[in-house]
């Protein structure tokens, strides 16, 4: 059993919690996950290490599904069955040069354990950040007080006074002389900004976060197209050179279990009511 040693709700549907887990937090490099599962039963699911304080792990999540619901109902005190990390292959991140950092919704959670590494290295790192609304906007501050670059943060509908997509501010801010890029959040937001980098020569690791079930390569179930070859997000990944990711295969594989997903939490919604 794993003690949650601290609980945040960082929006309606985003929490943040950090788990006492001293060997995953001692060995956590950015771009690595954990496997969880919040009891016995429960369904296996990886979350991105947000970052690390002493013997804790934090993870970021969205209450999408009826497990990431299950574990925001859980307290500050309290504990969750399995806890399994370090997974996967590290973000591989420059020592020099410009980075441009790309987040999308959640994909901010993702991101920030890379900009802060580029940060401690002496990297000049841009950030832009992409949220629907502005009552959605998660972790500015944080991403701010690295001090490493420029922050910059795109609502669709202006609700925060900047207008626009994720692309429309690197085009702005003259993304062409980065000597790389980083992107993370949904698949299309993704595949917009390297097909926007592939016309600027930058090279561009994406995060890709396929199902998967046990998340050591054995289950295939996180199995994306890279260069035309198979490869597992568990295992390969997360991170891959996103000029050479199918994204069109990327999508349709995420939406094959959409109506699963949308009855769990149906049931699950269904359920607590009942307890109430």
């Amino acid at each position: 059993m794993f003690k949650i040693m601290s609980k945040t709700q960082l929006n309606n549907d985003v929490f943040a919690m950090e788990i006492h887990a001293p060997l995953t937090a001692k060995k956590a490099k950015a771009g690595q996950f954990i496997m969880l599962r919040v009891a016995e039963g429960g369904e296996r699911i990886p979350l991105t290490i947000a970052g690390v304080r002493g013997d804790a792990v934090r993870i970021i999540f969205q209450t999408v599904g009826k497990t990431t619901m299950w574990l925001s109902e859980l307290p500050k005190g309290g504990h969750v069955r399995d806890f399994v990390g370090p997974l996967g292959e590290a973000t591989d991140l420059p020592s020099e040069g410009r980075v441009i950092i790309i987040a999308g919704g959640l994909g901010a959670a993702i991101a920030l354990p890379q900009a802060r590494e580029l940060a401690a290295r002496g990297v000049t790192t841009d950030v832009i950040l992409g949220f629907r609304t502005a009552d959605l906007i998660i972790l500015e501050d944080e991403f701010r007080a690295l001090k490493a670059g420029g922050v910059y943060v795109m609502t669709d509908d202006g609700s925060n006074g900047n207008k626009g997509l994720v692309t429309d501010k690197l085009r702005e801010i003259k993304g062409d002389g980065a000597a790389a890029c980083i992107a993370i959040g949904p698949l299309p937001m993704m595949r917009a900004v390297c097909d926007l980098t592939r016309e600027y020569g930058i090279k561009t690791t994406v995060s890709m976060n396929s199902t998967m079930v046990d998340g050591t390569g054995m289950c295939g179930c996180c199995r994306v197209t890279v260069g035309g070859k198979v490869r597992f997000a568990c295992v390969d990944g997360p991170d891959f050179d996103g000029h050479l990711v199918d994204f069109d295969e990327a999508i349709l594989r995420q939406r094959m279990y959409a109506e699963q997903e949308r009855s769990a939490r149906e049931a699950h919604i269904c359920k607590m009511k009942g307890r109430g």
